[in-house]
């Protein structure tokens, strides 16, 4: 891993997606470009609304972008949309540099963050599926590369295989999961009896601290979007009550239809839930968009209808004007902050509970919301 190389990001957007959204989304993918051990150097914006179906952006930003590439002597190129074969071929004849788009960029990150065995094979599966309508171009790509952000797992090992060998390791890695996914089923079924809670929320919402708060479990956590990968389960008790609580993997906006695929049986304990703990990031400036982002992936999941508490994560962050990626969070002080929050508890019927799992504030209040839906449940 080459760390801290330098890196331009490259975003289009349309008039319905506006400048303003898209340098949000572009903060967003800076963070990303830092937690895979990138120095994003500078960030393009071109305004299209038919993409270039040969370089995905115009000739002329393209020529821009490579100029500025050359004298900054950047190495590696990220664009914030999912690109095609051809498309990183092309991009990277002109800019010289490595290319990646955002979807790779996320696949990287999880092979960082993977560190059990199960993890590393789901990423590993994503990546080959990734990989595969791409063989060619990665071919060239890995030929002249030996390392830096976008070149961890099969690209060094396996890209000298074929499109058929890479298939039949898609093929095994399938089987391999499948066979842990039945063992994990029958674990499932072991404890079906007692209440079950999920942990769920966008990326970097705070799920492990939070975690931690009502275990007393030292869970990881960091300050990085995708801190964990595996889904966590312990078994914790309120007032005599036991019950089991699961932190699972965090969503993300355009989260890659590879992951989704191969995450689903870790996404199983989420389906399998009574009672889902919807944590948000109250302090992100987008965190709107992320309660959409995460309500739209439930329903994708079927778990649309579960019973749902929205716990809004952060509240401790409202002292003093701040800054996060280049924009001014939605609330800069605690007087803002108290004024949203009495507008949403009177403009919103869904049950919710504000805390602070940083400084532990309200953490009582939360386990007496789960303890008032163990009661229920009886």
């Amino acid at each position: 891993m080459v760390e801290n190389e330098k890196s331009v990001l490259i975003s289009v957007y349309d008039r319905v997606t506006g400048l303003e959204k898209a340098e949000e989304y572009l903060g967003e993918l800076k963070m990303l470009a830092h937690t895979a051990g990138s120095f994003p150097v500078r960030s393009f914006f071109q305004k299209m609304d038919v993409q270039n179906p040969k370089t995905f952006i115009g000739s002329g930003k393209l020529e821009e972008i490579a100029l500025f590439v050359k004298e900054h002597k950047i190495s590696l190129a990220v664009f914030d949309d999912e690109l095609s074969g051809s498309q990183l071929k092309n991009i990277e004849k002109i800019l010289k540099c490595r290319v990646l788009d955002r979807t790779h960029l996320i696949l990287d990150i999880f092979a960082i963050r993977a560190r059990t065995s199960y993890a590393k094979t789901q990423v590993e599966l994503a990546q080959y599926q990734y990989l595969l309508p791409r063989l060619t171009r990665m071919w060239t790509h890995l030929e002249r590369q030996k390392g830096g952000i976008g070149m961890r797992g099969p690209g060094e090992t396996e890209i000298e295989t074929d499109r058929r060998r890479i298939r039949q390791r898609i093929a095994l890695l399938k089987k391999k999961l499948e066979q842990i996914d039945r063992q994990q089923s029958i674990q499932r079924r072991n404890r079906s009896s007692i209440f079950r809670v999920s942990l769920v929320g966008y990326t970097n919402a705070g799920k492990s601290t939070l975690m931690n708060a009502l275990s007393g479990a030292e869970v990881f956590a960091e300050d990085k979007l995708f801190a964990t990968l595996d889904t966590t389960v312990r078994k914790l008790s309120i007032r005599q009550r036991p019950f089991l609580i699961a932190d699972t993997v965090g969503f993300i906006r355009k989260l890659p239809t590879q992951l989704v695929e191969s995450f689903k049986s870790t996404l199983v304990e989420i389906q399998e839930s009574d009672l889902i703990l919807h944590l948000v990031d109250v302090s992100h400036p987008g965190f709107t968009e992320h309660i959409e982002v995460v309500e739209k992936t439930l329903a994708e999941l079927g778990c649309g209808d579960k019973k749902t508490l929205y716990v809004f994560n952060k509240t401790d962050a409202f002292s003093q004007p701040k800054i996060a990626n280049g924009l001014t969070r939605s609330f800069q002080t605690q007087w803002e902050f108290r004024e949203w929050r009495k507008e949403w508890n009177q403009t919103h019927e869904k049950s919710t509970v504000f805390i602070s799992a940083q400084e532990r504030k309200n953490i009582d209040v939360l386990k007496g919301k789960i303890y008032s839906s163990l009661n229920k449940s009886v």
